[in-house]
């Protein structure tokens, strides 16, 4: 399980004296278990890489704000705790994977143009979760879907 290998790899972390790696898997431990009292349930995998594409996000949010404010020290900051959370998230798809996703799809559910994004969506993200950020899949829809409508 996700959450027994973070919290394992803490404690490895302040054996190390790895300070950066030990604060941002705490963090990643706080939020999961902020989540459960939530919800009064242990997560599964599943919805705990759904927490740690949250985090991802958010890094990368902080990382070019702190690029906007010339603040290097900040961004360096950033950029490793985003690397320690990549390391625990399954091996992401690229575009073009993704693309093939979408385009399978789209011709399986006969798709005719962007009224039909929702639909496309609802298929397409089921297949695609753990494996990609949603907002990729979502440009991917966009792209596809503006494409045909120029067809």
């Amino acid at each position: 399980m996700l959450k027994k290998k973070i919290i394992e790899d803490i404690y490895l972390a302040m054996r190390n004296k790895d300070k950066t790696r030990v604060s941002t898997l705490r963090l990643l431990k706080s939020s999961i278990e902020y989540e459960e009292i939530d919800r009064k349930e242990a997560l599964c995998d599943e919805d705990i890489i759904r927490l740690m594409f949250k985090s991802v996000r958010q890094r990368k949010e902080s990382i070019s704000l702190y690029q906007q404010g010339s603040r290097q020290d900040l961004v360096e900051k950033e950029e490793l705790e985003l690397a320690i959370i990549l390391e625990y998230l399954p091996e992401q798809m690229g575009t073009n994977q993704v693309m093939d996703v979408v385009v399978k799809a789209m011709s399986e559910l006969n798709i005719s143009g962007i009224a039909d994004k929702g639909k496309l969506m609802g298929v397409v993200m089921p297949k695609l979760r753990g494996k990609v950020e949603g907002s990729l899949v979502n440009s991917v829809v966009d792209d596809l879907l503006s494409g045909k409508e120029n067809e």
